[in-house]
């Protein structure tokens, strides 16, 4: 009996560790957005699938390409294929602080953790946060939750 008692606290346990990695313990930047940050091993086919379901979930929070969207990018694939889904909706982007002062600008970040199996996949911006779990496989990746919305007042 003390072996079922232990599985209900391992998955408490692995909860646990879901929302510290999605919690405010992570580097911040200027804006108090968390800096960038996905695993090289991550493919482009499914870094763009990511993307571009993360992206068009964004658009609903925050209406069409209207803006400009600051991207706090890293190197790896799945920034690449951030900026190409954001562009693919309509979106200026720019990965620099120089833009003109009269554009609205919308400051974006991302983190993507592999976590038993799957992929956790977080957009972050001024107003509101997303956060997904993805299954990852050759082709591409497959949302294996429903979509986590955070509105800020």
């Amino acid at each position: 009996m003390r072996g079922a008692q232990i599985i209900p606290f391992r998955r408490l346990a692995a909860a646990g560790l879901i929302v510290i990695l999605f919690s405010g313990c992570q580097n911040v930047g200027a804006d108090r957005l968390v800096v960038s940050d996905a695993p090289p091993e991550i493919s482009g086919p499914a870094a763009s699938a990511i993307a571009g379901d993360m992206v068009s979930r964004l658009v609903e929070q925050i209406g069409p390409g209207k803006a400009t969207v600051r991207l706090k990018s890293d190197a790896s694939a799945f920034g690449q294929a951030m900026e190409a889904a954001l562009k693919g909706w309509g979106y200026a982007v720019v990965t620099d602080h120089k833009t003109d002062d009269k554009e609205t600008i919308i400051p974006l970040a991302y983190v993507i953790v592999p976590f038993e199996g799957q992929v956790l996949a977080r957009l972050s911006t001024s107003d509101v946060e997303l956060g997904r779990t993805y299954t990852v496989t050759a082709n591409g990746a497959t949302p294996a939750s429903a979509l986590s919305l955070l509105k800020r007042g």
